[in-house]
């Protein structure tokens, strides 16, 4: 009999409307690590919130070290020795590092009254913790110093604190660097050692191939496949995920480049930019690379008002042009999808009407007060059926929809200000292969209508299948702008690890 520390047998649940779950199953062998790959949508973070106890199942059985238990909430999961780092990052940013990781079960001192929390042993535990996971940060600091991708790596440090036996990782790479994902990877391959089962959610191919011992595909709430990865090639993988074959991930099409449409001269951010300078033509996609870190973001939030300038200079078709706020850059036909869709994208509780449309109410009053309903709602089905926005109605909150859903409602809201500038910053973060190939489709389609895109992206196959040319970025400075035929990810590699480049490629 194999060993598995997990069964999940003809796990369902549902919503009101929709069956997220239909008998499905899962097992999971100790001391290896087991990918959980689906599209967005297909169950697999419903299955993983069965298992923890924030969604119990409707029906079916969850079987721990060959017994049947019942987890009706995330503290029971947690006495069963079930842990669980989310996508969603929800730290004390104001508490330090080592309370946030000994929250509710603080090492306590003998005192009078007996409820003393004792800070130097809790220092000594969380500095012993992070010692063995070689993560070098002061428990001591607050974790809103901290950046996301150490915030990453303190939820993990948690995580492991609990001496969970199975610990679930849900895309937990996604605001990381290359060199912290490879720490991540050692890290996780320590708790192999332990014989720790690791359940590892992720939307990027390379990494399943480089860390997980199995992997179990799940498609519109079933099973679809569990195989072990050396049986598995990309191609297989992403076939079982969409049920059809993507026979090209990157569906560029040539558009007509015209003349310049936006260019930026000398633009200053105090401390974050400095000296930049670029052109963007219609009709053309412009990659923006670089680390993280490197200023990407910073420089988009500059371009649509979200950061004041200290100098340099902004010109739309020719003409300089004062953009101090979002609602100048709107006014100035700009639209910007940003990089966290769920801190500053959607808007969770309102439908999927009125976040289609947030960005352009003015457009749909009537004398300034009334909302032009016929309108809003032709506008926003127009826009769904475009786009393919699947979604059971427009008064569905969005919350609901699927990550690739919400990502085309937000595109759809800047399409309706009808910007001739788009600015995508990290278009498909989080979402899967069938929904980034949409969106793709989408971004070469507005290319090729005339509209001039920039584009940010931490993914480099991304950056070099969409691009026309590719703007590259490091520390707050631009290293290097290359033509798509020229580039390849060895050279824009080494521009993005440059501190400075006095000479500018154009």
């Amino acid at each position: 009999m194999e060993d598995y520390i997990l069964e999940m047998k003809g796990i369902v649940r549902t919503f009101p409307g929709v069956r997220a779950l239909n008998g499905v199953d899962l097992q999971v062998k100790t001391g290896r690590v087991h990918g959980l790959m689906g599209e967005n949508g297909a169950g697999k973070s419903t299955l993983m919130k069965c298992l923890v106890g924030i969604n119990p199942p409707d029906s079916g059985e969850i079987w721990l070290r060959g017994k049947k238990v019942t987890i009706p909430n995330p503290y029971t999961a947690l006495k069963l020795g079930i842990a669980m780092i989310y996508q969603e990052l929800n730290p004390v940013l104001e508490r330090s590092v080592m309370e946030n990781i000994w929250l509710g079960r603080e090492p306590m001192m003998r005192g009078a009254a007996g409820f003393l929390v004792d800070h130097k042993a809790m220092y000594e535990q969380t500095r012993q913790l992070l010692s063995e996971l070689e993560i070098d940060i002061d428990p001591k600091i607050k974790v809103k110093e901290l950046s996301v991708a150490k915030m990453q790596m303190i939820e993990i440090a948690k995580a492991i604190s609990y001496n969970a036996d199975i610990v679930i990782m849900d895309e937990p790479t996604s605001a990381l660097t290359p060199n912290e994902v490879k720490h991540l990877f050692d890290m996780i391959r320590k708790l192999k050692e332990r014989n720790v089962a690791v359940i590892y959610i992720t939307h990027k191919m390379e990494e399943i191939f480089q860390i997980a011992d199995e992997v179990t595909v799940l498609r519109d709430g079933n099973h679809i496949i569990t195989e072990p990865i050396e049986k598995m090639t990309i191609d297989s993988l992403i076939s079982a995920m969409v049920g059809r074959r993507l026979t090209e991930m990157f569906p560029k099409m040539e558009s007509k480049i015209g003349d310049v449409k936006m260019s930026v001269r000398h633009l200053e951010v105090p401390g974050l930019l400095h000296d930049i300078s670029f052109d963007l033509r219609k009709g053309e996609i412009l990659g923006v690379a670089g680390l993280v870190g490197a200023g990407r973001t910073e420089l988009m939030e500059a371009l649509f008002g979200l950061r004041q300038r200290s100098a340099g200079e902004i010109l739309i078709d020719g003409k300089k042009t004062d953009i101090r706020t979002p609602a100048d850059a709107i006014k100035a036909g700009i639209g910007f999808l940003t990089e966290d869709r769920r801190l500053n994208g959607i808007i969770p509780v309102l439908s999927v009407k009125i976040n289609t449309i947030v960005a352009n109410l003015a457009h749909y009053t009537k004398f300034g007060v009334f909302l032009n309903h016929k309108k809003i709602y032709k506008d926003c089905e127009e826009y769904k059926e475009r786009l393919k926005i699947r979604t059971p109605s427009l008064e569905a909150l969005i919350q609901n929809l699927s990550g690739g859903n919400q990502q085309k409602v937000l595109v759809a809201r800047w399409l309706l200000t009808n910007p001739e500038i788009l600015i995508l910053d990290e278009p498909t973060r989080g979402i899967d292969v069938g929904a980034k190939a949409e969106i793709h489709t989408i971004i070469t389609k507005l290319a090729c209508e005339g509209k001039s895109i920039i584009m940010v992206s931490s993914e480099m196959p991304e950056i070099l299948g969409m691009s026309d040319r590719i703007l590259v970025v490091s520390r707050g400075q631009i290293t290097a702008i290359l033509d798509r035929k020229e580039a390849d990810q060895e050279t824009i590699m080494r521009y993005a690890a440059a501190k400075y480049n006095n000479n500018q490629v154009a």
